[in-house]
């Protein structure tokens, strides 16, 4: 009986003993499995090309495509509710899961067709508005021209004279134009008017003032669920006299994702510098002077960037900017729209390095500037 007992004892013993074992060896293999994971990094992803990434993007075979015309459909029974609200001096604000593209220039090229229409693509990267109050106050004057059959003399601004007016004093023309014809107006179409060539408050202001012009109708949609916060009370219930409409489409967002950078995708130098275009004749041309002036100081530095100071004395050289506000208010929207990066020397002077490399650079200047 002792000796039965002893080896009971010996053998319960053992089995504590590899329990323990394996818990150990089991905790040691954990610990080596997380010290090899913690040697691979996002930048050892095999990433493709950009191209080709959106090309495999559009093959991909859209699904529930009879539901959703059959969804679209349905709203062009609300069309006559919504030019009716056009009429009486409202705003139109769609807002809804899904691409709202289609379903707004349906509506405008049914319900519209009397009436002018100007369109914004909020979801470009970088927008001119100026020019988009010149089309605008262009449209209008022709109006004014062809309903008042008054002579040009009479008219308070020459269609020529436009592209020298200030942004403020086409805003003031636009707000004070007169036309017999009371019912007419014209429609901006705003496709995301939350996008990023529009999210800064002072385009939103702008886009305010402009929608409370007596003769501008806005039709805008919205896609991230923070856009209200753009406006005040004053902005969205007085200037904009939003209408909403929860209009959800389901709809890919294929034509807006064009604009925006692929995840898992490398960044061409054809993209940068198509991308560099658009921001850049967005621009104004003393602005553009300044990106010429910079460049060209960089594919002769190539290893340091331009001073301020040194840019504003080329500047004047060349008769281009007087003023150092101005030159760093340009900077200042180049650096915004990541065209330059802003760097502080050692001696405490502020640089600006333009962010591609020279031989894009020099493409860039041959084809654009």
């Amino acid at each position: 009986m002792e000796l039965n007992g002893n080896w009971e004892e010996e053998e319960e013993d053992e089995e504590e003993f590899e329990f323990s074992r394996n818990y150990f060896l089991a905790k040691e293999l954990a610990s080596s499995a997380k010290k090899s994971k913690s040697k691979n990094r996002v930048t050892d992803i095999n990433v493709v090309d950009e191209q080709e990434l959106r090309e495999a993007a559009w093959q991909i075979e859209p699904k529930h495509e009879s539901e959703i015309v059959l969804l679209l459909d349905s709203y062009k029974t609300k069309y006559p509710e919504w030019l009716l609200a056009l009429r009486c001096g409202f705003g139109l604000l769609m807002y809804g899961f899904g691409s709202k593209k289609a379903l707004i220039e349906d509506f405008a090229s049914t319900a519209l067709t009397e009436y002018a229409v100007v369109v914004i693509n909020g979801y470009l990267q970088a927008i001119n508005l100026k020019q988009v109050l010149i089309a605008l106050a262009e449209v209008l004057w022709d109006q004014m021209k062809a309903k008042r059959r008054v002579s040009y003399r009479d008219l308070p601004m020459s269609q020529q004279s436009f592209h020298s007016q200030s942004m403020d004093d086409l805003l003031t023309f636009l707000d004070q134009v007169e036309i017999e014809d009371g019912g007419f107006f014209v429609g901006v179409v705003i496709h995301n008017i939350d996008g990023p060539g529009l999210r800064d408050s002072e385009t939103q202001q702008c886009l305010a003032r402009l929608a409370a012009c007596a003769r501008i109708r806005v039709v805008a949609s919205i896609d991230h669920v923070n856009a209200p916060l753009f406006w005040d009370k004053n902005m969205a219930h007085t200037q904009f006299n939003w209408c909403w409409y929860h209009v959800p489409t389901f709809a890919p967002y294929k034509v807006e994702g064009m604009f925006y950078p692929l995840i898992l995708a490398h960044g061409s130098a054809n993209q940068t510098v198509k991308t560099a275009t658009i921001v850049l004749l967005s621009l104004t041309s003393n602005a553009q002077s300044v990106f010429k002036v910079l460049a060209e100081h960089q594919l002769c530095h190539p290893e340091e960037g331009n001073a301020r100071d040194q840019l504003v004395i080329v500047m004047r050289k060349q008769k281009l900017i007087k003023s150092l506000m101005t030159v760093k208010k340009h900077l200042s929207k180049m650096h915004k729209h990541r065209l330059v990066n802003l760097l502080r020397y050692f001696d405490a002077q502020n640089c600006s390095y333009i962010l591609v490399n020279n031989q894009t650079l020099k493409e860039f200047l041959e084809e654009v500037l």
